[in-house]
């Protein structure tokens, strides 16, 4: 075994054993036989830590056989799991800043880094992150006191080659990955094996001429060369792969070759220095040393969080290349000084809570003015969004509410949904019409709603039912009990949709509730992951202070927890939703859906006949009218309308959205199976009824003058 120190200076690789291969069993057996080395096994541990990752891992990761593996400079041997499920699970926090397949094509990299003080926290953070298959590490040095400040070694390594220590570094945290190392440093003998199948060159060394050097060897063989140098965090990319006749060093020294350089003491070096780094944008404790460099310092400084701030910058480098992101050549300056300098208090945040806001205009009908109630009625029916698609007008004896095709959105296609909310104004307005006794008739037209109403005093109100159901409707968005639905209140439902022309598909059946929950779930992960669906969601949503407080849906009253508010900040950029998008990912973000429906009583569809706009008027007022009695019952209700609901034809789907049209429309087809209709039936709405604490917080209005209002 190593009982020479000097041999054991100079060893640096693992040694791997698979006991399915009966000789290396046999190896491994003579070393369980030495009482000098000491065996470690926590193999159950990761077993566990790889059995618990999510997803489950295939079942080739979990049978795969385990490896020993003996680190002689340690004198120990450590149980491990194979190759590729060690992998996995030792990267799998990576995920999802770099994705699986992300993760395999850094994998195959090659990568050389030609001095071990920087290049050591460089090496030691690609193998971190796992973004090499192959590190090629050069460095002729061996480990001093003076080295201590900067590379993460200790006193048992000084006299050991830079380059042994780095690669024995990384051999404790991946055995697998494959280093090599030249001890020699890079020479003219030793300079075209160590560039023979790299991908691509991290170059750290001090000595100018290797710098040059190493760049005209990269260049000739179109290898990309990546330096940090520590001081203001200062990038170079030499993109050679790409332009194999760029200077080296972008130009900046002019015309130079290596054997120029060759033979340079430290003061010659300074002025080539200053020239390459820029000297006037040196730091000021760097630019002060350069003055006493062989005067009362020896050579130009750096400190530990400098390199190790290069590891990082360089790795973000690497995984840029690897991944095909742009890295132009080109050069930057990462200043963490430059950052602090610019410290300052952050924005909040978490909003301040707004008052709840009681129903608006019009809360004692009995004194309210009989027009004004009539148009007041009708602004406070539902609308995707609280958009308030409509305009509203009193022209003689005539109310008409028609579509105002300016607030639409596009899951409102062909103004489906706005139809819907017209009809529903309608409705208002005719029950308010009704309880002054001076309703006379409704006409519907492709435009919309006309409500005639008679002349002279209005009756005393002496049923108020219907009109304090119809002011006091709300969206209520808490989660259910999941309670049952009483069969009288079932059948209140269904005959409210009755009334007005149209049908009720009412689901009360747990099996029938699970599945559309799964159906509804995945169609609003998909609203998430489109780009214009998304922008439209968020747009729709209103802080306390917002500019526009009178439409939209106020955050209060979504019915979510402060945690649940929070992610809100993270679900509502569009950056982050195309990344999970790209991913094919987002699981989460149905849940919310999911669970809403899950907590209900009952699923109910306002089903009608056609696909025409009086067909969608009429839906609207029979949706009005199912949700006031729901309400009227004490039930909450909450529109929870797929994105797929007004889409009917395979270039509708696409036009909600390109990249899921077919699930989209796959989505549909099976809800429509749920509810059982026939090609020729359209569904209106879609509302979750249930058992739920009520809510102080409903949705703003415009003001009726705002509504088109004559």
């Amino acid at each position: 075994m190593m009982n020479d120190r000097a041999e054991a200076d100079d060893c640096w690789k693992p040694v791997i054993f698979d006991e399915t291969d009966a000789t290396q069993r046999d190896a491994l057996d003579r070393l369980r036989q030495d009482a000098t080395l000491t065996f470690l096994d926590e193999r159950e541990t990761q077993r566990n830590g790889l059995r618990a990752l999510l997803p489950s891992p295939e079942q080739s990761l979990l049978d795969e056989s385990d490896r020993w593996v003996f680190f002689p400079w340690r004198k120990t041997v450590v149980a491990v799991l194979g190759p590729h499920s060690y992998r996995h699970l030792r990267l799998d926090r990576n995920r999802n800043k770099i994705t699986l397949a992300e993760q395999n094509s850094l994998g195959d990299l090659t990568i050389g880094i030609i001095g071990l003080s920087v290049g050591h926290a460089i090496a030691h953070t690609l193998a971190l992150e796992g973004i090499c298959g192959t590190l090629r590490l050069a460095d002729f040095d061996e480990i001093e006191l003076s080295n201590l400040n900067r590379i993460p070694a200790s006193i048992l390594d000084l006299g050991i080659n830079k380059a042994v220590v780095a690669a024995r570094r990384i051999a404790e945290i991946d055995p697998y990955i494959r280093v090599d190392i030249v001890e020699d440093g890079i020479t003219e003998d030793t300079i075209d094996g160590f560039f023979d199948g790299l991908d691509l060159l991290v170059e750290e060394c001090d000595s100018l001429d290797v710098k040059v050097l190493a760049r005209e060897a990269a260049r000739s063989r179109r290898i990309p060369v990546l330096m940090e140098t520590s001081d203001r965090g200062l990038l170079d990319v030499e993109r050679f792969d790409l332009d194999p006749e760029r200077p080296v060093f972008h130009g900046v020294l002019g015309e130079i070759d290596s054997t120029s350089l060759r033979g340079l003491g430290t003061r010659d070096k300074i002025p080539i220095v200053l020239d390459q780094l820029d000297a006037s944008l040196l730091s000021s404790r760097m630019a002060a040393s350069m003055v006493e460099v062989s005067e009362t310092i020896e050579t130009w400084p750096q400190l530990g969080g400098d390199v190790q701030l290069g590891g990082a910058t360089i790795a973000a480098a690497v995984r840029r290349f690897g991944t095909g992101a742009p890295l132009p050549s080109g050069r930057i300056r990462i200043d963490l000084d430059t950052h602090l300098d610019a410290l300052s208090p952050p924005t909040p945040t978490r909003r301040t809570e707004q008052p709840s806001v009681a129903t608006a205009v019009g809360t004692d009908p009995s004194s309210a003015d009989p027009d004004a109630l009539i148009l007041d009625a009708a602004r406070r029916a539902p609308s995707g969004g609280n958009s308030q698609p409509w305009t509203l007008a009193r022209e003689g004896n005539i109310v008409r509410i028609g579509v105002d095709r300016s607030r639409t959105s596009a899951l409102d296609i062909a103004f489906r949904g706005s139809y819907v909310a017209v009809g529903a104004a309608g409705f208002n307005a005719r029950v308010a019409a009704t309880a002054q006794g001076r309703y006379e008739g409704t006409a519907l037209t492709d435009h919309g709603v006309e409500i005639t109403v008679r002349d002279g005093t209005p009756q005393p109100i002496t049923d108020r039912h219907l009109l304090d159901g119809v002011l006091g409707r709300c969206t209520n968005r808490e989660p259910g009990t999941a309670e049952p639905l009483d069969a009288d209140i079932a059948d209140d439902v269904v005959a409210a949709a009755a009334a007005e022309g149209a049908r009720a598909v009412l689901l009360t059946a747990r099996e029938s509730i699970e599945a559309a929950a799964e159906i509804l779930a995945d169609a609003d992960r998909i609203r998430y992951l489109t780009s214009h669906l998304h922008r439209e969601m968020f747009s729709e949503l209103r802080w306390p202070g917002d500019l526009d407080p009178d439409r939209g849906i106020e955050v209060s009253s979504l019915g979510i927890d402060g945690a649940d508010l929070s992610k809100l900040e993270i679900v509502k950029r569009p950056d982050v939703m195309a990344l999970v998008d790209a991913w094919d990912a987002g699981a989460a973000l149905g849940t919310a859906m999911r669970d809403r429906v899950l907590s209900c009583s009952a699923l109910v569809a306002v089903v009608v006949p056609g696909s025409t706009a009086e067909d969608y008027i009429q839906g609207g007022c029979a949706t009005e009218n199912v949700w006031v009695t729901a309400h009227l019952h004490g039930l909450a209700v909450q529109p929870v309308s797929p994105a797929f609901l007004y889409a009917r034809t395979p270039d509708e789907h696409r036009q909600l959205s390109i990249r899921h049209a077919e699930p989209l429309q796959h989505l549909n087809s099976r809800f429509r199976s749920l509810l059982a209709l026939d090609n020729t039936e359209s569904v209106a709405l879609v509302l979750r009824l249930g058992f739920a604490p009520k809510i102080g917080t409903y949705s703003r209005r415009l003001p009726v003058s705002a509504l088109g209002s004559g």
